[in-house]
């Protein structure tokens, strides 16, 4: 007759083999049915082949281990009034539980380290002409010394003075308004107000607009402006107003017009 043929499955040490145990059986791990778990553990060790006697010896105590505390759960309990009897499983629970975080943090680690042989790596290659690239105009230097913060401040403020002026009785009066205009337009058009001017006023230009819209607006239009290098802020004291300087230079025009009349007067 011939024998079954089994294959037993390899464990990296007997915590790996109870841990095994408890798993498969689907048991708590903080209430370990000891009876049962030590008879499989000790039919594994029996079938077990192991030609290397040091890791033998460890499922070897393991084994005894299981049977001492088997003992103690099998004995009668002695009635302690003053404080409770210690579990024989706890030690156990606690190695195997210290045991699987570790063996799980294992596993994590060997999928990183499978995922990491995928990356792969080169020497930068960028040509030197990107390398060197600058801007132009650095957005930074722009605002050098102004915060958000502080302009945010400036437009709540703005805010508040728009609400102050509604009147309580003609606001409900109908009234005819003028189109809005979008940021591109008002971009232009504040382009052309403050081309070669220095020292505008931030405070004055948003104080100006009409509606609460062609505010939010001009303040944008400000920002972009800012962001394609035409003008840029300053603020000359802390605390102190913050002023609109073009970095658009003036067309000479002038020039052109006194040199076309001097013509006409000699002829």
């Amino acid at each position: 007759m011939m024998g079954i043929a089994y294959k037993l499955q390899v464990f990296e040490g007997p915590l790996d083999l109870l841990l095994h145990l408890i798993e498969k059986n689907k048991v708590d791990i903080y209430d370990i049915p000891i009876v049962t778990i030590t008879e499989q553990y000790l039919e594994y060790v029996e079938q077990m082949q192991e030609q290397d006697m040091d890791v033998m010896s460890e499922f070897l105590v393991m084994a005894g281990t299981l049977l001492q505390i088997k003992s103690k759960m099998l004995l009668p309990k002695e009635e302690v009034e003053e404080e409770e009897e210690d579990d024989p499983r706890a030690e156990l629970v606690r190695r195997l539980l210290e045991y699987k975080m570790y063996k799980y943090a294992a596993l994590e680690l060997k999928d990183m380290e499978l995922d990491a042989s995928h990356n792969l790596y080169k020497k930068p290659t960028i040509p030197k002409e990107v390398a060197a690239y600058k801007e132009e105009i650095d957005p930074a230097t722009l605002v050098d010394g102004m915060t958000l913060n502080m302009l945010n401040e400036i437009f709540k403020s703005i805010m508040r003075k728009q609400v102050d002026k509604i009147d309580p009785i003609r606001s409900k009066f109908g009234t005819i308004e003028k189109e809005e205009i979008n940021i591109e337009d008002r971009m232009v058009q504040i382009r052309e107000e403050v081309r070669g001017l220095k020292g505008i006023n931030f405070r004055t230009l948003l104080e100006s607009q009409p509606t609460r819209m062609n505010i939010i607006i001009t303040f944008m239009s400000i920002l972009e402006l800012m962001k394609v290098g035409a003008i840029t802020i300053r603020q000359d004291e802390i605390f102190g107003e913050i002023v609109i300087d073009s970095l658009d230079e003036l067309e000479a025009n002038v020039d052109k017009t006194d040199e076309s009349e001097e013509i006409t007067d000699n002829e």
